[in-house]
Order: structure tokens, then sequence, then C-alpha cells
């Protein structure tokens, strides 16, 4: 398939800049995958659509404030590092600009020499930097003083409140950008679903920018996706296996915990406790293995994510529900709307 299978117009001013006031009168567009039938709601009615013996599945990853500016030795002009990934040990896989100027041994400064690093490479392929980072105490507190939140490009307004991008339920630090479907949830709606009998498991898949690069490679097979670490404990395994061995459903919330289940499950959709690195690329064609339904928002044209949900829900049903969102002036991307696809 060609990336272009993939695109729509978006008018620009469907672009969410800010979060609604209150995280789940957020619109919501369900699709039922059978029948083609689409109901325009609202985030809080999401109850209505779980069963008592469901299993809702979250990713609690944590944004970190990833964004650092520096210099470069012997340099005035600002450099800007965006943490992607933790490779242990100070090491972290970082997206530099102006990359010219972060070129292999090249030492870096933040925060008058709080934070010193240094390039060990240069990813030929990407051009993302290792870079090994110095410091002293706890390297989470230097960053809440030193970074900043890496919000999208396309969100141009000011975050006055930076816990609006991060989910009620974040606990693991490491993302570089929001599993953006959870920002929906609140503490009382979570409530209101575990009052049904709905089971709440959590794993941990800390969001890369990778996820949200452009694909450039017109077959989209030609695509190389990057790693990201992904974690599940013995509790959320338990409880999906038994969801799935009840006979009743799973639902994904967002991209990042599909791709987590779809990581981890065999070939019947039975789950174990694991820890690793995904780079599972999910286009038409995948059979989906350990995920029933899929909450997500409305994603970027021609990205990877709108090629999991048209494997998900048929890219023809897809195409359509956008072009019934726009119609409808839905908010779309990272303080948009959300859909449902049963």
């Amino acid at each position: 398939m060609k990336k272009s299978d993939f695109y729509f117009e978006l008018p620009e001013h469907l672009i969410a800049q800010t979060p609604l006031e209150r995280r789940d009168s957020s619109r919501l567009l369900v699709t039922d995958r059978r029948t083609g039938t689409v109901n325009h709601r609202h985030f809080s009615d999401l109850p209505e659509y779980l069963h008592e013996g469901d299993c809702l599945v979250l990713n609690n990853s944590r944004v970190i404030p990833a964004r650092l500016m520096g210099l470069a030795e012997g340099r005035t002009t600002p450099i800007e590092v965006v943490l992607l990934n933790d490779r242990g040990g100070g090491l972290w896989e970082c997206l530099t600009r102006p990359g010219k100027k972060t070129r292999e041994g090249v030492k870096l400064s933040f925060g008058d020499g709080l934070l010193t690093g240094q390039v060990e490479s240069v990813n030929p392929a990407d051009g993302n930097r290792m870079i090994r980072f110095q410091y002293d105490g706890v390297f989470l507190e230097l960053l809440e003083r030193l970074g900043s939140m890496p919000l999208p490009p396309y969100i141009k307004a000011k975050l006055d409140d930076p816990e609006r991008y991060q989910t009620v339920y974040s606990k693991t630090p490491g993302s570089a950008a929001a599993p953006t479907a959870g920002l929906h949830f609140t503490d009382g709606l979570l409530e209101a679903i575990e009052r049904k009998g709905v089971k709440l498991a959590y794993v941990t898949l800390h969001v890369g920018l990778g996820t949200f690069r452009p694909v450039k490679a017109e077959e989209i097979t030609d695509h190389i996706m990057h790693a990201e670490f992904y974690q599940m404990d013995e509790t959320a395994a338990q409880l999906i296996n038994e969801t799935r061995a009840s006979g009743h459903d799973v639902f994904a919330v967002g991209t990042t915990a599909c791709r987590t289940l779809e990581t981890i499950a065999d070939e019947s959709g039975r789950v174990r406790a694991q820890s690793g690195w995904t780079d599972i690329f999910i286009y038409p064609g995948y059979r989906f293995k350990a995920v029933d339904h899929l909450i997500t928002n409305f994603h970027l044209p021609e990205s990877t994510l709108m090629m999991l949900i048209s494997a998900f829900a048929g890219r023809e049903r897809v195409m359509e529900v956008y072009r019934q969102a726009i119609a409808s002036e839905y908010r779309f991307f990272s303080f948009g709307d959300s859909c449902l696809f049963l």
C-alpha cells in the first residue's frame, strides 16, 4: 500500500490547541466495525459501551520534561535536545536541532553545567544522536528543573498546566509524548467504569517521537519503526488473560496500549508478564490477536497511527469516519476528541 492511501485534508482550525476544561467532556465518535453504524457521543458516555467482565487496558507511562536547551562547547548558539529513549547508564537516544552542531564527540552543557553530555554516535538512518549524560544527583529531578514538556509541533498555544498533558493515571516516567487517548479519563470516570465490574489493567509503553515521525517511504512496507520500551507486570497479564478466558472483551486505550498488547500476545491472544523493546508496525493486513475494541484520538494523515487504525477497522471505513468527523468539526490530534471502534 502507498502512504498516499492514508491522506486526507484537514482544516487547520480543527487542530486542537488547548485541552477542554473538563477532560471527559470531549466528543466521542463511536463506530461499529461490523455494521458501519456511527454514533456521536461524549467521552463521559464511554461506560455504556463497557460490560461487566470486560477489561480496559491503559498505558500508565508519564511524560518527562524531555526538551532541553543547552550549548555546545565553544559555541553560543542554543541547541535543542529532546530525549527519546533511555538506553541505560546515562546514555539516551536524542533528537537534536540544529543537527550540524551536534556531531560525534561534541560536548554539551545545560543549566550552566548542572548537566553535561557528549555525543557518542550519530545514527545515519535517522540522524538521532546517542548522548551520554553526566550529572550529580537524580536525573529526573534535574529534568524537572532544566527541561520542559516537548509538545507536538502542531500545538502553538502555551500549555498553562503541564499536568493536562499527562493522564490522571500516569505513573512511570519515560515518555517523550503523551499517550493521548488516555487524556480524556477522569478519576470519576474510571471509578464509574470499575463499578460496572470492568477490570482496569495497566501496562507501560514509553512513547518516543518515532511513533509520530512522518512516513517518508511511498511504499509503507519500506518504513522503519523506532523501538520503544514496554513493560507488563503479572497483575495486568492475569487480568487480561482472565477476561479472554471468560469470553469477555479487551478494550485498548490508545495505539500505545494496542501495540503493547499485540507485541506480547501469542497467537491465541494470551499474554505474559515481560518487558523489552518493540518496533511493531501494524498496517492493513495485520491480524489482531489481543485487542477487541480500540479507543483512540484522531491522527495525522499518512501517519503510522492512521495505518494501525485502518488495519483494525478497515481503511475505507476509517476514511469515512474521518470525513464525518471533519464535517462535524471534531477536534483533532493530541488535545482533540476521541473515537471508539467497536
